[in-house]
């Protein structure tokens, strides 16, 4: 094989947007390379190409998880972690602003929160687009919200379900005890979901969906 028949091949993987694996090895290149411009394009392409609910649950999860392990054991530097977190958090908010929400009969209240330690939205946030997609309503915190403030704010909001997702490796040890205190602090239906729930045996519960990939969460919410 010529050099510039080794050329093209490797265009031509680099444009297959539906192999997940060469595309979660661009994006680690443009991560170490903090490389924003070739890690946007890639994220757009492949949205572009299959879709934000196909493209999180095929690349952009496992990426997130490969780079997860990689800030854990030092390979990378936070930073890189952080680099990479940030650009798929600001595109999934570009597409939640492109979802025009249908008009939808009895549509839910939803609390989108992440409790006290836990800080990667990037679950939370996709949650919040299917969510919209869907034709349900959401309040929306965000990250490491106190467990006593959750009890003012279901009484304020009167959510019908309250939805959470856990994610850090460091809080798999403890993720029943977590659950169980932000139980403790609602008096709604609570929905879990994020990497930790299909890594760890959850705790069968009164009022608790553990959620354990997306098309347990896509089926879920569009059967509501």
């Amino acid at each position: 094989m010529t050099q510039n028949q080794i050329v093209e091949l490797v265009s031509q993987l680099k444009a297959d947007y539906h192999n997940d694996s060469v595309q979660m090895l661009s994006l680690s290149d443009a991560t170490m390379a903090y490389d924003e411009v070739a890690f946007s394009d890639i994220l757009a392409k492949c949205i572009a190409e299959m879709g934000l609910i196909e493209t999180m649950d095929v690349i952009l999860f496992p990426f997130m998880k490969r780079v997860g392990m990689l800030w854990q054991t030092g390979t990378i530097d936070p930073s890189q972690e952080h680099f990479a977190s940030n650009l798929i958090r600001d595109r999934i908010i570009v597409e939640i602003d492109k979802v025009e929400k249908p008009d939808k009969k009895n549509a839910k209240r939803f609390l989108l929160f992440l409790p006290e330690a836990e800080m990667h939205e990037t679950g939370l946030l996709f949650a919040r687009y299917l969510l919209k997609k869907c034709g349900h309503e959401t309040l929306y915190l965000g990250s490491e919200i106190p467990y006593a403030d959750l009890k003012r704010v279901v009484t304020s909001y009167k959510p019908d379900y309250a939805f959470i997702v856990l994610t850090s490796l460091n809080l798999g040890k403890d993720v029943n005890k977590i659950i169980g205190k932000v139980m403790d602090n609602l008096n709604v239906p609570l929905i879990v979901a994020g990497s930790l729930i299909s890594e760890f045996d959850i705790l069968v519960k009164d009022h608790l969906t553990p959620l354990k990939n997306v098309c347990d969460m896509t089926e879920f919410l569009e059967d509501l």
